[in-house]
């Protein structure tokens, strides 16, 4: 039976209908100022928003509730506590106190914090974040929070891009009174992440050692058929894919979470779900669930959702692509070309804040986006090049470039093209065709950053992008508030800008050869790998950057510079280990039994004629021998290398001996044991084949 999407959507959250219907009216009243303006609560008011908040998750079957966070894990963490009290009767009550909800205590030792936590410092905080909905998620209501250490540095995902959205809206308020919109009082940057996921039978799953403990196949040969045919995408949904689906979609809508469009993807076993926008932190909290929800749901299907960025080699892999915007608390969306001079001003003015920003911060974008699961797709035919640049279309673009140089954008027209003039009403918010290639893309009212992996928190690029453009607002204001005319200095200011950042536009295919050698003429950066972009995170700009908008104390952002670093190494470690293990264990005494089952095979038709042809049998043995040596001796070589690693190196030497050291032997390894796979008995290969797992379901 479908749902009613209508009664259930939200049914799950302590939303504003929620509130409004439960809340005393000063409550409520002080509860929305919160949310809107970030005005602190008293503790008796939060007492009260505490009490009612139990009331409903207990008529809901909660029992328990958490504070709900985000640590740098990359994945969300929650400690649960039951709603019970004693009472003095030897009975319990159900409590729930504006203290409980307000804060929190977990271990802060345990999580990763980059030295800002030694093991014995065990004391963290989390803080309730009331512009965040609580839900209720497994009879548990969870209550969005912030993390931070006894210190009080932050020690999650949260509090930094809760950080960079106070510092946008700063300085975006800044320049929009100076285009007279004395009425709005706040600008949020909106976020719509689309999600790209592999579904393969759990059955196939729990016999790929690889895939159990590092999400990614570690070999595998291609089989016949991959991807070329193209007739995977947008093509008709399996039934047991649908069920899994509609489910998800039923648990999401549930949770307020605005699941809209879901379709098949390139590669085979591969699919979307694409969410409409919603406020960062909130998109955030968002896919979070979503990701965790994909995982359970598809365990009742069956199957397992693998959210690796290259879970097979050879066809596409998953990314996340950031839809992000600005509006203001009017509903104006600030990247939306408008239809009066004014509008179209303003809009130019917030276009080139982002171009400003894209090209002074290209380092840190890419660095948002670095991780040992990403490194294997940026660059591929399915994702955007390593190299950051920004597609604006081709109108877009000559209109900028008219501004630059004074001249007529317009044959028809007979005056020069001035800002806020003539052109931009006709402007067409679809004028030209979108850009896959681009890492960041305008879409006619948004940006989409399509740099992102598919498992990633999208706080982290989202952090850096309001960051960045909240860089240049504050530049752009800065100037023009000072400015005698304002229209004059406005014209000057976005000509300037064009001329001075217009080498970090391209329109064209970011796949060729081509731009690579065009982006190293402009002076753009390609940094191919996790450990060489990485040291730019922690540059005297980008430090000045953060510290200047009170995104990160200097603290924090070498935790977090470590912390990247030392998951890289750590991911490395254990696909290189898991290698190894499957070698020894299955695959080499695999080619070994399949080799002496062909031995006895020539053994039996020589005995019974000399005449027979052997070829086969000879041919194979001889080639599967010296395929076992050669997989013998690199799988030593691995292992030797991995041990020669120096203890002692700083996390970015480490990094580096990773990258440059491990995993080519990674890579020659594995193309010796693809090699083989192709030669050995199908039912004598241990593991479920490439065709096996992405032609699987059913």
């Amino acid at each position: 039976m479908m749902p009613n999407v209508s009664e259930i959507f939200g049914s799950m959250v302590f939303n504003e209908t929620v509130m409004r219907q439960r809340l005393p009216k000063d409550v409520y009243k002080a509860m929305q100022k919160t949310i809107s303006d970030g005005k602190r609560l008293d503790i008796g008011l939060a007492n009260v928003i505490a009490n009612t908040m139990k009331d409903w998750a207990v008529e809901h079957g909660a029992t328990h509730y958490t504070h709900w966070f985000q640590p740098m894990t990359g994945i969300t963490a929650e400690k649960h506590d039951s709603f019970i009290s004693p009472s003095v009767d030897g009975n319990v009550i159900m409590e729930f106190s504006g203290k409980e909800l307000v804060q929190g205590e977990p271990d802060a030792s345990s999580f990763p914090s980059g030295g800002l936590r030694a093991t014995f410092e065990a004391r963290g905080y989390t803080a309730w974040d009331p512009t965040s909905y609580a839900f209720i998620k497994n009879n548990t209501l969870c209550i969005p929070t912030a993390f931070c250490s006894y210190g009080g540095e932050a020690l999650d995902k949260k509090t930094p891009l809760l950080r960079s959205m106070e510092a946008i809206n700063k300085q975006a308020l800044r320049v929009l009174k100076l285009f007279g919109n004395e009425r709005v009082t706040s600008v949020k940057t909106t976020v719509g992440p689309e999600q790209e996921y592999f579904l393969v039978e759990r059955e196939m799953f729990d016999k790929r050692p690889d895939l159990v403990y590092t999400g990614r196949t570690l070999f595998g040969a291609m089989p016949p058929k991959g991807q070329e045919m193209d007739d995977h995408y947008f093509g008709t949904i399996k039934t047991r894919v649908k069920g899994f689906m509609a489910e998800l979609d039923e648990e999401l809508w549930k949770l307020g979470i605005l699941a809209k469009t879901e379709h098949n993807e390139v590669a085979p076993a591969q699919h979307e779900l694409a969410p409409i926008f919603t406020t960062t932190n909130i998109a955030t909290d968002h896919n979070q669930l979503t990701m965790e929800l994909m995982q359970r749901i598809a365990k009742k299907h069956g199957l397992v959702c693998l959210l690796h960025e290259k879970p097979f080699e050879g066809v596409n892999g998953s990314g996340k692509h950031n839809n992000w915007s600005l509006s203001t608390n009017e509903g104006t969306n600030l990247l939306e070309p408008g239809d009066t001079p004014h509008e179209n001003a303003q809009f130019l003015t917030f276009i080139c804040a982002v171009l400003k920003a894209v090209d002074d911060y290209q380092d840190l974008l890419r660095v948002s986006v670095a991780s040992a699961g990403n490194d294997h797709r940026l660059g591929a035919n399915e994702a955007p090049p390593a190299i950051i640049s920004m597609f604006l279309g081709e109108e877009l673009t000559e209109i900028l470039e008219s501004l630059e140089n004074n001249e007529n954008y317009d044959a028809k027209e007979k005056s020069l093209l001035k800002v806020g003039v003539h052109v931009l009403p006709r402007f067409a918010k679809d004028a030209t065709d979108r850009n896959r290639t681009s890492p960041f893309a305008f879409t006619g009212n948004k940006f989409e950053f399509r740099s992102l992996g598919s498992t990633a928190s999208i706080s982290g690029p989202n952090v850096v992008l309001n960051t960045a453009v909240a860089e240049s607002l504050k530049a752009f204001a800065d100037e023009l508030e000072n400015a005698e005319d304002f229209s004059t200095a406005l014209h000057e200011l976005i000509r300037r800008t064009v001329k001075d950042h217009k080498k970090i536009i391209f329109n064209g295919n970011g796949y060729g050869d081509e731009w690579v050698k065009e982006a190293e003429k402009r002076g753009l950066l390609n940094l191919k790998t996790t450990p060489e972009c990485l040291p730019c995170y922690i540059s005297e700009k980008n430090r000045k950057l953060f510290a200047e908008h009170k995104i990160y104390t200097e603290t924090e952002l070498n935790s977090r510079y470590e912390i990247k670093l030392e998951s890289y190494s750590k991911t490395i470690n254990i696909e290189a280990l898991t290698m190894i293990d499957m070698v020894n264990k299955d695959i080499l005494p695999a080619i070994s039994a399949f080799t002496g089952n062909l031995a006895a095979a020539l053994n039996e038709k020589k005995a019974a004629c000399e005449a027979f042809d052997c070829a086969y049998e000879e041919d194979c043995i001889a080639e599967l021998s010296a395929l076992a040596a050669d997989i013998h001796t690199k799988t030593y070589d691995l292992k030797k290398t991995l041990g020669d690693i120096d203890k002692n190196a700083d996390v970015l030497k480490t990094a580096e001996y990773y990258c440059n050291k491990i995993i080519p032997k990674m890579q020659v390894l594995r193309e010796a044991v693809d090699s083989a796979e192709q030669l050995t008995e199908r039912n004598m290969w241990p593991y479920p084949s490439y065709g096996d797992l992405m032609f699987g379901v059913k």
